[in-house]
């Protein structure tokens, strides 16, 4: 039985290790922001005291919650959708009305598991990867599927 809850100052050191482990860093890079997520409030996804999945954000502004990082060991599970209804929820009671998050252009089982969550484009950052391994040179040249790793792409979901 998955469970979600909202992680704490405690958990930094799980939250890097699992950063460190699925991204080969502990941090995130996207629209030339350098994040640190074990530094960020998030939720946490555990199985019998195992951390299965995890979701970081950050605050935007009033409006926009912007999700940092989302991942979950095991996929198909309803563990990624469960992480970002706790996020919706939070950020609903924080006044916000909308969730945003940027995934890469090769990252096609993102795109179609984010619309199928309510998430529309709503940007397109061409070469945005090129800045970003300025910032983060362990980011590959190519991705998922053998697609050249090179822009970056904002979703939307209104709350």
């Amino acid at each position: 039985m998955v469970t979600i809850r909202p992680t704490e100052p405690t958990d930094r050191t799980v939250v890097e290790r699992l950063q460190l482990q699925l991204w080969g860093s502990e941090i995130a890079v996207s629209h030339g922001t350098v994040f640190r997520p074990a530094d960020l409030p998030g939720f946490l996804a555990e199985d019998a005291g195992k951390v299965v999945g995890m979701l970081t954000y950050q605050q935007q502004d009033p409006t926009t919650v912007e999700v940092v990082t989302l991942d979950a060991v095991w996929r198909h599970a309803g563990i990624g959708t469960a992480l970002l209804d706790a996020a919706a929820t939070v950020a609903a009671a924080a006044g916000a009305t909308r969730l945003v998050l940027t995934t890469t252009n090769d990252n096609v089982d993102a795109l179609r598991f984010y619309q199928r969550r309510g998430f529309h484009l709503i940007a397109l950052r061409p070469g945005a990867l090129e800045q970003s391994r300025q910032l983060k040179p362990e980011i590959p040249l190519t991705g998922n599927y053998g697609i050249p790793l090179t822009d970056e792409l904002e979703l939307e979901r209104p709350i």
